[in-house]
């Protein structure tokens, strides 16, 4: 997808950059600039300032007595380094002054008549200070009265230093501007950085809705952007999981399915083509009546599986009596265990009441049971026992067979696996369903094996119930 690069995210983010350094920059500015010409005129005022009292001892001696006014502002010019006018009053209403000397030599001093400095100075008596500006020139003044009861005024030019303000006002722009510019590059390089590692992930998510989850995500990234990635990279493997297991389920449920299809068809036609016994006939009819119901069982347990996968199986959350569970099934398969010479036995411990629905109990139930007496010998004892468990109560199946070896024990919750390692017919959906069952009631179904011992227990949520004498029931068929 092609992005208008004004509006991607690495433009976003430097320009976002870009104005976080121009608005500290602008403030900066702001603070400084000012603070620093108001710093260095109050250093010039004061610098002033500091003369007046030995300007004022310089006159109240002999020296004011023998050189007179007219060498005063020369001579005090020359000790202050600045420019020094001495006024007299001229009239009263309207206060004017007028100038007796300046050591500028100017006659007349226009420039200086009636300044504002030296007539607060008139009106107040006391030492007055601040700033003029005079023909575009500012200056910094001090005007302070002398023992004649005359008017002084010292004048200093701020041009050397409003100049030096006006310097670094120059070059903080001038470095201001670089700083930007700089923060534009290499802001917007880094935000082209982070945005390439997004559009990875962009085209990482392409991928995905596609179908394609061979390529995997990766991003080193500790940062948000890095854990989005390591998110989606388990999505990827569950999605492959799930994909890789989605064309097995279809492939292995065609094939259960075209197995007694096929089956019925054939005995089909050779009860329509041949001349048949009355055995025979009968023969044939039994066997295609076990292929029916094959087929509807693994109709059912395909039925129940999409209903769990799409998470719309209804299940009840009430008490279920584990030791009446147990009784039940035992008794339902009673006569199966006689026809497969095993020994079925029930111990059942009566308070064993948990929370979960009872048709679902009693099917994961007798899946395992099916699968105990399919995948054992004659002679082969199982015990179906109710009993308290760690974090709830347990409905397990074990039986002294063979065992179950290690590396088959981990996938015999899988669907469509045999016992065997193969993924063809047989009871390969019970115990992938019993499982999903389990844990749609909140419990968990889990198998241990050694030869000699092999238990599958169902352990769900307990009961609330008031506690009663445990009492244990022996039921045996042979």
């Amino acid at each position: 997808m092609n992005v208008n690069p004004i509006r991607s995210v690495g433009a976003r983010l430097s320009l976002a950059l870009l104005l976080v350094v121009a608005g500290s920059l602008t403030l900066v500015y702001i603070v400084v600039i000012p603070s620093l010409e108001s710093r260095l005129i109050d250093s010039k005022i004061n610098q002033l300032r500091d003369n007046v009292g030995g300007l004022i001892a310089r006159p109240a001696g002999i020296y004011w007595q023998d050189v007179g006014t007219r060498e005063f502002a020369t001579d005090a010019a020359d000790s202050v380094g600045a420019r020094v006018v001495v006024y007299n009053y001229l009239n009263e209403q309207p206060l004017t002054l007028l100038t007796q000397q300046d050591s500028a030599g100017l006659k007349p001093s226009t420039d200086v008549e009636n300044d504002p400095i030296a007539l607060r100075t008139a009106n107040s008596g006391n030492v007055e200070r601040g700033t003029v500006t005079r023909h575009g020139t500012r200056y910094a003044e001090v005007a302070f009265l002398l023992p004649d009861n005359e008017i002084a005024l010292m004048s200093s030019s701020l041009q050397d230093t409003l100049g030096a303000v006006s310097v670094a006002r120059q070059r903080l722009l001038i470095a201001g501007g670089i700083v930007l510019g700089l923060v534009l590059v290499v802001g917007y390089f880094a935000a082209w950085l982070f945005a390439r590692r997004i559009r990875r992930l962009e085209r990482a998510t392409e991928r995905i809705a596609s179908g394609h989850f061979d390529e995997p995500i990766v991003d080193r990234g500790q940062d948000e952007v890095g854990e989005v990635a390591r998110a989606f990279e388990r999505m990827r493997q569950r999605l492959s999981q799930l994909d890789r297991a989605r064309r097995e389920f279809i492939a292995n449920a065609s094939h259960e399915l075209r197995t007694p299809l096929f089956s019925l068809g054939g005995f089909l036609e050779l009860l329509h083509d041949e001349e048949l016994d009355e055995a025979t006939r009968e023969e044939f009819l039994a066997t295609m009546r076990d292929q029916v119901k094959r087929l509807t069982k693994l109709a059912t347990e395909l039925l129940d599986l999409s209903r769990l996968d799409a998470g719309h199986i209804d299940l009840e959350r009430e008490p279920v009596s584990l030791a009446a569970t147990a009784r039940l099934v035992a008794d339902e398969f009673g006569a199966v265990a006689r026809q497969t010479q095993h020994e079925l036995t029930v111990e059942a411990d009566e308070d064993t009441v948990a929370v979960g629905d009872e048709q679902r109990v009693v099917q994961v139930l007798r899946s395992l049971v099916e699968n105990a007496f399919v995948h054992t010998p004659p002679g082969t004892h199982v015990v179906l026992r109710a009993e308290r468990a760690r974090g709830g109560v347990a409905l397990s199946v074990e039986d002294d067979g063979p065992g179950v070896p290690p590396e088959q024990l981990a996938h015999v919750f899988e669907r469509f696996y045999r016992g065997d390692g193969s993924r063809a017919s047989g009871s390969g959906l019970g115990l992938a369903i019993a499982h999903e069952l389990a844990i749609a009631m909140d419990g968990t179904l889990g198998g241990e094996s050694r030869p000699g011992r092999t238990i599958f227990s169902l352990t769900l949520p307990a009961a609330q119930l008031p506690a009663t004498s445990p009492r244990i029931e022996h039921g045996v068929f042979t």
